[in-house]
């Protein structure tokens, strides 16, 4: 009977077991969903087959890396068929098995091949359209083909034909002489093709020489020979692009899309609202900031002159060698404000590793306020600059304005944003950034904890509106540029007479918006990405589905995405394989 009783004792632990275990594996399963979807796995591998293609059909290194250089028209042939190669798995996937997260990586990894596919055949168009500029390329391409699995070459044959190609090369420097301006696009893409060839010919020579002797003895003179003429060609195109600085005494060159152009970029960012709609947003918002504005002027006893109360606050900055502590100052207090209000879960690591350093002086030239990310760049006066720049540079980054920017920069802003996007989904990090989520995310922490109160006086609120003002200017002297509604002398005037910047600030401010690397969206991205997220946050905080806490720590491990994809998971939305940008958040 004992025995018996025991052996049912243990049938009934095992039945426990075993349902716990099904309980347990459920439980794994669930919790892994929240870190990858069925589509992983396409979205690395393409990622890698992609590199793959590029680093084999692309100048090999001596040693180990990658060399980046812009594509050969037969690498771009091989990357068109791997596009269709992916387009076509898609297909075949079963997508009704997907949860809206697996939607979401179907839907924007095929737009991101799609896209890919799209660039590749203009890039065919543009070389097709240049390739008389180099007739010479094809000697270089052939004899990299050569090296790529170490075919064995007639040594005087290939020193012959760089002779050749230099004699081509040449011709073409003198037939530039004749050619007033050639189209800038054209010139960019003519620079970076000359510059991949002289990437290609440095590594198919290095692969040789040396090594095998009769090229060894025969080649390294027509190789230099030719790698010279190819750096002065290169020179010479440089001079002849009709992309000038506008004559509008700003010295500010750059080059406006187009409204077409534009309206296609946010289409394909998912933002369902055209240029027009944008610059309505960016002055409703524009003339919200002024009202608030108003009433911190008469609270500081300047009436409805914003602009002296704005400069009161200006002259507000802490003395030569002391903004590193108000960095700190500034951290401390948003810290505790987030965490009196159990607005987000942050990890104590990420606390405990962020850092500063100093922005150096030529940087600030286009750079005029702090940036950051795993750290905060400090942009403050250094002593090599002039007085007029210390001046602006310390009144451009007092503390009333660093009230609002601390935070960004950092935690919850950008510092912990690289923290989680490496430690969830990051496959999406990698495949799928976009300024909207990257300016966005940071972006609405000024906008929340204004409205939260976290500015207590006039001051405060006229710094963290200065920001915020500034970010409705983004919006329109970004569509007005490339509309070309605008010259880049108005648009800093802009920002001098309608946000009250600094002049030297808002010369740098335009200068990087059109000069440096950003896209033309990028500067609008901050509100917009922002008043997105804001609307979100409104649907399912306001509407008490979600705390704030619960809200803020889904989004951040959801990492980058449109903000329209964000909302279709966050509100557990059927979508459609072939979705487009539709989600209107926002109300006029």
């Amino acid at each position: 009977m004992k025995n018996k009783i025991n052996q049912t004792v243990k049938t009934v632990i095992g039945i426990g077991i075993l349902s716990m275990s099904s309980s347990t594996i459920i439980a794994q399963e669930m919790d892994l969903y929240t870190h990858t979807t069925p589509i992983e796995p396409f979205i690395i591998q393409y990622g890698h087959d992609l590199q793959a293609i590029n680093y084999f059909y692309g100048p090999m290194p001596k040693g180990w890396g990658f060399q980046r250089a812009s594509a050969s028209p037969e690498q771009i042939d091989r990357l068109l068929l791997l596009d269709q190669e992916y387009i076509n798995k898609l297909k075949a996937f079963d997508y009704k098995k997907l949860n809206t997260n697996g939607q979401v990586d179907y839907i924007l990894l095929n737009q991101k091949i799609r896209k890919h596919e799209e660039q590749l055949k203009e890039t065919l168009v543009i070389h097709n359209r240049v390739k008389p500029y180099v007739p010479f390329a094809e000697t270089i391409l052939s004899f990299e083909k050569k090296r790529r699995r170490g075919a064995s070459i007639n040594a005087k044959e290939i020193a012959t034909s760089m002779e050749n190609a230099t004699e081509q090369v040449e011709t073409e420097i003198k037939k530039l002489e004749n050619i007033k301006s050639i189209e800038s696009a054209d010139v960019d893409y003519l620079i970076e093709l000359i510059e991949s060839l002289k990437k290609r010919l440095e590594s198919s020579f290095d692969f040789y020489n040396g090594y095998e002797p009769e090229f060894t003895w025969w080649a390294p003179k027509s190789h230099e020979a030719l790698q010279s003429k190819l750096s002065e060609y290169k020179a010479a195109l440089s001079s002849k692009t009709n992309l000038k600085p506008f004559e509008d005494g700003s010295q500010i060159s750059g080059k406006p899309v187009g409204k077409a152009v534009l309206n296609k970029m946010l289409k394909d960012e998912m933002i369902a609202y055209n240029s027009d709609e944008l610059l309505k947003i960016a002055d409703k918002e524009w003339q919200w900031c002024v009202a608030e504005l108003l009433k911190a002027s008469k609270e500081m006893g300047f009436g409805d002159d914003w602009k002296k109360a704005q400069e009161k606050v200006k002259n507000s900055y802490v003395p030569e060698g002391k903004q590193p502590e108000l960095i700190n100052e500034l951290y401390d207090k948003a810290q505790n404000f987030i965490k009196d209000n159990q607005l987000i879960d942050i990890p104590p690591l990420a606390d405990e590793t962020w850092g500063m350093i100093m922005m150096t002086p030529e940087r600030q030239l286009v750079n005029p306020f702090f940036t950051g990310g795993r750290e905060i760049s400090i942009s403050y006066p250094t002593n090599t600059m002039t007085y007029d720049q210390k001046m602006m540079s310390m009144r451009g980054n007092n503390p009333y304005f660093s009230l609002g920017t601390v935070q960004h920069e950092l935690i919850p802003g950008h510092h912990l944003q690289y923290f989680m996007n490496r430690r969830y989904k990051p496959y999406r990090e990698d495949h799928f950034n976009t300024p909207f989520w990257t300016e966005g995310w940071t972006l609405y922490w000024e906008l929340l904890l204004y409205r939260m109160g976290f500015p207590k006086t006039p001051e405060e609120r006229i710094g963290m509106l200065f920001w915020r003002m500034h970010r409705c200017a983004r919006i329109t002297f970004s569509i007005k540029f490339h509309t070309g509604e605008w010259t880049p002398q108005q648009c800093i005037d802009y920002l001098v007479d309608q946000v009250g910047h600094e002049p030297a600030n808002a010369h740098g401010e335009v200068k990087r918006s059109f000069e440096g690397s950003y896209d033309p969206l990028y500067q609008l991205a901050y509100m917009i990405g922002g008043l997105q997220l804001l609307s979100i946050s409104d649907e399912l905080v306001g509407e008490g589905k979600m705390s704030y806490k619960e809200f803020h720590d889904r989004v951040i491990k959801e990492n980058y995405m449109p903000m329209e994809m964000l909302r279709a998971i966050l509100t557990n939305q059927n979508l459609d394989p072939n979705h487009q940008a539709k989600w209107k958040f926002y109300k006029f």
